[in-house]
């Protein structure tokens, strides 16, 4: 491949979030969220329904050292999943990087500019972080390395500061396209960069204004997920407990997606679905070691502190002739401490999309943290 293929010669002027960004009603909602305490508070997040349900960090790193060592790394990686019942294709573009040796190297997004990712939106929940402009479809977050590496370390996924520039280089380069199987335009087509408009606080800046800060604005789909309240509030502290990211996938669906968690409601997940969803597992060349990574998902959510998962996954194997593995059918059962996130996620969310008027603050339970 050559590498350089993803290099462009266009420059955008950056332009810096207003100060009114920083207090609209928007980011006033994604901030406050529900809960008792600010120990509570520290352990949440959102999650975004369209924009993390896209599969778009799943080329390993050590993939991709395969590619460049037998020279066949690709310029664009297709990925199709469904969404609520729609057929889509993530189409994703690696970004072009030249290290300090002067080579130029391509990335994919991965398991490292997830991670960044999430701390970034957990950043944005704190006041005076976060930023919405409706008019612009923007949103985003400022934020300096230092608080990055600090919440990375406090998570247990501890980066250098080399690490979490390269990772913030990947996203602010790396193009992803996504659009409907049947090539119509629509709601879900989107054509955007992961992070957009990255401003880097250099020495030097930082040298005329010591309280220089970075900005990155969001994706598209998150920003319009602010616009519409189309996020929920979810355990990220349990999130980045996580070892694995197939479990971590696991965690994001089901804070979207089971949002009637009861004992008498239990939650059916296949094998085919997270394979097709979460395109982590197209890497295994044998099917028993890919539903063999699933259980190892489902044991995690189940032995995290707070679990997710109560009871004993039950799981059906769905058998062909000879014994051949069809499919594997998931039965999942909620601990208490997931149906009681899951309820305040909903009633935070029933909250928001009945405020016409900035919140009321002085409300005990829905707590913003400040600076």
């Amino acid at each position: 491949m050559n590498e350089k293929a993803n290099t462009s010669t266009r420059k955008k002027q950056l332009t810096h979030p207003k100060q009114e960004d920083f207090n609209g009603r928007q980011i006033d909602l994604f901030q406050s969220l529900l809960c008792n305490t600010e120990t509570e508070r520290d352990s949440l997040s959102n999650v975004f329904d369209l924009w993390d349900s896209i599969p778009r960090y799943i080329v390993s790193r050590q993939q991709q050292d395969k590619w460049r060592k037998a020279g066949t790394f690709p310029l664009l990686y297709e990925i199709p999943f469904h969404y609520r019942g729609r057929e889509l294709t993530a189409t994703i573009q690696p970004a072009a990087i030249k290290g300090k040796d002067g080579i130029i190297q391509a990335y994919f997004p991965s398991a490292n500019e997830e991670l960044i990712e999430d701390v970034l939106r957990k950043i944005a929940t704190i006041q005076n972080n976060g930023y919405y402009n409706q008019k612009e479809n923007r949103s985003g977050v400022v934020f300096t390395l230092h608080m990055v590496r600090k919440e990375l370390e406090k998570r247990g996924h501890g980066r250098t500061y080399s690490e979490i520039n390269l990772s913030l280089e990947i996203m602010a380069r790396s193009v992803i396209i996504t659009s409907m199987a049947d090539g119509k335009d629509g709601e879900f087509t989107s054509n955007s960069l992961y992070l957009n408009n990255l401003f880097k606080a250099t020495k030097s800046r930082i040298a005329e204004d010591p309280n220089t800060k970075w900005f990155a604005d969001f994706h598209p789909f998150a920003s319009r997920a602010l616009d519409e309240l189309t996020y929920r509030q979810f355990n990220y502290a349990r999130l980045m407990s996580h070892r694995s990211q197939l479990a971590r996938w696991i965690n994001k669906v089901l804070s979207l997606k089971y949002l009637n968690a009861s004992f008498t409601h239990p939650f059916e997940m296949r094998f085919s679905t997270i394979k097709r969803d979460s395109g982590l597992l197209n890497g295994y060349t044998l099917l028993r070691l890919a539903v063999a990574a699933v259980d190892t998902a489902f044991k995690e959510l189940h032995d995290c502190k707070p679990s997710l998962l109560g009871n004993k996954t039950e799981k059906k194997i769905i058998e062909g002739n000879r014994g051949k593995i069809l499919d594997v059918i998931y039965t999942l059962h909620p601990s208490r401490e997931f149906m009681a996130e899951v309820k305040a996620a909903s009633k935070r969310q029933a909250i928001a999309s009945n405020c016409p008027k900035p919140i009321n603050k002085s409300n005990p339970r829905l707590i913003k943290q400040g600076v």
